[in-house]
Parts: structure tokens; sequence; C-alpha cells
């Protein structure tokens, strides 16, 4: 299920600044303390087993190739991949490519990467290969196999455990390849893709940075998914899914830098259940909330690419936005940024009705000696965050504050 939304912007800079004597205060919530990870997978012996390759055809720049997953329902299984490098014989850096609902192996994202310098390694993650189901895969990525009834002695046959495990299989995969630089790999997941990576960076401290696009974690508290799935199970059932396959279990946990990127109206993960996920992380974390942006199996944002780039081939940072600080109705934040900054916003909306509904407005803000600043429309309740966008195209945010009504 992805729907299109277009993706309109209201931008340009403005020239008010904040009072000097005003003392603001941080309303970004503060990260929670680190807590014990959930057993759920065995993750050294996924990180250290022996994995080996079968090769298949060779498409453009990418060859398909099959490696072991885990056993499903007491059968062996095969996971199909599409596998691409650069020219040459490297180190390269690489990437994890973890796909969506409705998704597959892409060919066609591995060579994106591959186009950029990277090796990358795109798997299928619903039992199928390049002609269909295999006859050895996993389970189906549909809502059964994500939310059906299950215990404690069968959690390993649910979709999420298959799924996290064999993102960290490909892992251990690509590492094994001489043209791999093993210090510089990274992970990025799409929707369901993006609930994947926060658990797996949570889980596989190897990779360097990772990007969860659109996907993220309290999903029993507002998603799509929250009528007709969590809130239809018993309160023992929901309890064991939160235990065993909920992100803010292991977002915690995560140890590399992370950028979140997502959409005001996403229709799967809403903004709250997105701030309470970003908010778990202690690592160095990076916000891109944009107004509409689309949800699909779309792979050329540029803040993925320059976030990766910035922390795998040293390419220069995105922009750094401290959290969003409100005296009345100033709002500020601070801002670095290693290239020029073009533009810097408030976005606002009417803080009333679902998330995915609301319309969202976006006027200029003011650049100034390291700090956004804008005066916040007078509308009450009214959800409010801040934006720069660098000569790149690169848009970061500062967190989201929701200003109730006196």
């Amino acid at each position: 299920m992805f729907q299109r939304l277009c993706l309109v912007s209201l931008v340009g800079l403005g020239s008010l600044a904040l009072p000097s004597f005003a003392q603001p205060t941080p309303t970004a919530a503060p990260a929670a303390p680190a807590k014990t990870v959930p057993a759920t997978w065995d993750v050294a012996a996924l990180q250290s087993a022996t994995i080996t390759p079968e090769w298949g055809e060779t498409k453009g720049l990418a060859r398909e190739v099959y490696y072991a997953g885990e056993p499903f329902r007491g059968k062996p299984t095969r996971i199909f991949a599409y596998y691409a490098k650069p020219e040459g014989k490297g180190p390269f850096p690489a990437m994890v490519l973890v796909h969506g609902g409705g998704g597959t192996a892409f060919q066609a994202w591995a060579e994106h990467w591959a186009k950029r310098g990277y090796c990358a390694i795109a798997m299928d993650l619903a039992g199928k290969g390049p002609k269909g189901r295999l006859p050895d895969g996993g389970p189906d990525q549909d809502d059964g196999g994500k939310f059906g009834a299950f215990t404690e002695s069968n959690y390993r046959d649910m979709w999420s455990y298959h799924a996290v495990a064999a993102a960290i299989r490909a892992h251990t995969l690509i590492r094994s390849f001489p043209e791999v630089d093993r210090d510089r790999i990274g992970l990025t997941g799409i929707s369901w893709g993006g609930y994947l990576t926060c658990i797996i960076s949570g889980v596989d401290h190897r990779f360097q940075a990772a990007v969860p696009v659109y996907g993220c974690g309290f999903l029993q508290d507002n998603s799509v998914w929250k009528p007709n799935r969590f809130d239809k199970m018993s309160p023992e059932q929901r309890d064991l899914w939160i235990r065993y396959f909920e992100p803010s279990q292991y977002l915690g946990s995560v140890k590399c830098p992370i950028l979140f990127l997502n959409g005001t109206n996403d229709f799967a993960y809403p903004m709250d259940s997105y701030q309470k996920s970003y908010n778990l992380v202690q690592s160095p974390r990076t916000i891109s909330v944009r107004v509409r942006l689309p949800h699909g199996h779309i792979w050329t944002f540029p803040e993925v690419d320059t976030f990766i780039d910035s922390h795998l081939k040293s390419g220069k940072p995105v922009a750094s936005v401290g959290p969003l600080m409100r005296m009345g109705d100033q709002a500020t934040a601070k801002v670095n940024s290693a290239v020029p900054l073009q533009k810097a916003m408030l976005h606002f909306a009417e803080a009333t009705g679902p998330w995915q509904t609301r319309k969202w407005s976006s006027m200029p803000a003011m650049l100034d000696k390291g700090t956004i600043s804008a005066t916040i429309p007078t509308d009450r309740p009214l959800v409010v965050y801040l934006s720069v966008i660098d000569e790149r195209g690169v848009e970061i945010s500062s967190n989201h504050e929701v200003i109730a009504k006196p």
C-alpha cells in the first residue's frame, strides 16, 4: 500500500530575529537511557556465520546471488538478492538495502549505489526470486506474517524475525567480499524497510551509518496498522509483539550516526510516533521531515545519498539543526552547515485531526549567525518545526512541537 502525495514547499528568506534578551527553552524530549535489548536474534551467530554465495546471471551492473536464510517452520530457506559493484578492485564502501511492503530485491536500487562508487546488496524479504516465489523461500511479506498470533516458542517463524536476520546475513556476506571495505558499510531501508532499519541498526553494530526512510517504531501507539491490527490483538499478544518486534525496543541501542527521513503527511508512519522513535536514539542523529514527502520505493532522495557519503566517503556533512526553542511566538534553532544554506523555513499546521490529513503551510525564516528564527502564527493548537535547505538541495529539520490551545 503506497500512495503518492504531491510535494509543495513555499520557501524564502525572512528578516525576523529573536530579541537578545529572550531566554528560550528547548522543547525536544531528552534521549531515553539505554536499556537491555531483547535477545530476539542470535546476532553473534549471524555475524560470524560463513555464508556461501550462489551466483546467478549478471544483469547490467548487478549480479543475481542467493544465500542461506533462517529455517522457516523447520525447513531451510534461501534468500535472493542483487549485488552490484563499481568497476575496479576497491576497496569500496558498501550499502545494505532493505525494501518495504510490496517490494522485492530491486536491481535498480543496487545499481544506483554502484554508480555512486559503492558495492550494494538488495535482498528480497518475501521469499521470492527473480521469477516469483522460491520453493525454499521464507515467509511472505503479508500482514499475517507480520501481525499473526505467535508464542515465545514459534516467534522465529514471523516475517520480522526472518527479515532482520536476512539483512544481517546480507551484511555478513558483503563484508566477506575482497572489494568491500569492511569499515565503511551503511544501511538504509524504505517504509517497512525503514522499520527494519530501526531494529537492525540497534542490534548489528558493525554499520557505520543508517537511514530509515519513513519507517519508525511505536506502531501500536499510532500508525496505519493500529486500528485493524494492534487494537484487535489481545493484551497478551500485543505485549509479546512489542517485546520481540517493536523498533522502540532497539532504537536506544543504535551506536552509529542515523538519519530519519519522513514526510509530514505520511500515510503509515505519523509524526508523533516518528518523534518518539528518534528521541530514543543516543548516537548522533539527524532529522529530515519534509512537507508532503511522497511515499514509495524512492531511492533518489539527496538527503540519503549525502548523509551516507559524509560518513562513508568523506563527503561534506549535512547541516546540523539543533532543538526547536520557543519563547512566546518566537521559534529558533541553532544551525551549523559545511556548505552554504539557501533557504530557511518555518512549517506549521493546525494540530487537530489525523496527522495524515493536516494541511501544512511554510513561511520564510531568518538565518543569522548560526540561528534560524521565525515568528509563529497565532492560531492554536498548532504544530511547528524549522528546517534549512543547503545548496545541494538537502533539507534538514528540527524536531516538531505541538503548541496547545490556551
